[in-house]
């Protein structure tokens, strides 16, 4: 709005000093002498005048009066003979015709400013700078959001495939790991089965006389009970026995020591069972989770602590 309310002002001072130049453009180039008369007129004194004209010079003594005499009445001159002059001065150069004259553009005057200026018009303006100002702040902030979410995106597929690098590498080492226990495994299960054809060999009975049919037991008086209470004993562990890997087919020998009833209280597999750890700790806790052996019809050959060789089924 001040903007507008200047443009008359700047218009009427741009009259007003192209009109002073004109002014003194015009009085420049009046004679002194129209100075001189205008100074008489007004009745104004001569020191007034800004411009004087300067006076012709006068010289003293009496004034010459002279009759000008035409060209007839003065004697012809004398001819003089004159040497003719080579032709060396070169011939001037020839001026090019000057450039036509550029047009100048002629300058559309600008329009009136508007007495009343539309107001709404204006905040209608400013309103919709504004909204195009909000809207691409809303759109730069969307970009950035993407590009953060593209970024993101990116550094968790890079990680993805690293976890994956690992888990393959981990899958390699597991597979080499378990490659060398079967391995290992192997070895040791044909080292027990060597052991097992050795200790079968030394258990043979080459210096007992043949018999017709094999005997059993200890040649007691209950040895039938007592067969039949081992073998009792062994159909109530069994279904309790977690089998082992390379588990030879060998019996074992296990000390058991129970109270009247068949209750367990230790079981400990003896010094010379042939299996390892792993199959000890399983005939020791298979009797163990049993609890109550057989009691009930063998209380004539119960032992409080038993001798027990568990055979692998």
């Amino acid at each position: 709005m001040d903007d507008r309310k200047g443009i008359p002002r700047a218009v009427l001072l741009s009259a007003l000093l192209h009109l002073g130049i004109v002014a003194f453009l015009f009085l420049a180039v009046l004679p002194c002498t129209s100075y001189e008369n205008f100074i008489d007129m007004l009745g104004l004194p001569a020191s007034m005048n800004p411009i004087t004209c300067s006076r012709p010079l006068q010289l003293k003594g009496p004034v010459i009066e002279a009759t000008l005499i035409g060209p007839t009445g003065s004697p012809p001159p004398k001819a003089v003979k004159v040497k003719p002059v080579p032709d060396s001065v070169p011939p001037p150069p020839s001026v090019p015709p000057p450039p036509p004259p550029v047009a100048q553009p002629k300058i559309a005057p600008l329009p009136p400013p508007p007495e009343h200026p539309d107001v709404k018009d204006q905040e209608r303006v400013v309103e919709q700078g504004i909204q195009q100002a909000e809207e691409k702040q809303v759109q730069e902030e969307k970009q950035r959001q993407r590009q953060a979410e593209l970024d993101a995106q990116a550094a968790q597929k890079k990680k993805q495939e690293e976890l994956k690098k690992v888990d393959e590498m981990l899958a390699q080492m597991d597979a080499a790991s378990a490659q060398t226990k079967r391995a290992d495994s192997k070895a040791k299960q044909a080292k027990q089965q060597l052991a097992d054809l050795k200790n079968a060999q030394d258990n043979g009975q080459p210096d007992l006389p043949n018999a017709a049919q094999r005997q059993t037991g200890n040649n007691a008086q209950n040895s039938d009970l007592t067969s039949e209470y081992a073998a009792a004993i062994q159909n109530a562990v069994t279904p309790n026995w977690t089998r082992p890997d390379n588990m030879p087919n060998v019996p074992c020998r296990v000390h058991v020591v129970q109270l009247p009833g068949g209750d367990v209280i230790s079981a400990q597999v003896d010094s010379s069972c042939p299996y390892d750890d792993a199959g000890r700790r399983s005939v020791e806790n298979a009797i163990l989770r049993t609890k109550t052996l057989p009691y009930k019809g063998f209380e004539s050959v119960f032992q409080r602590e038993l001798t027990f060789t568990f055979t692998p089924q």
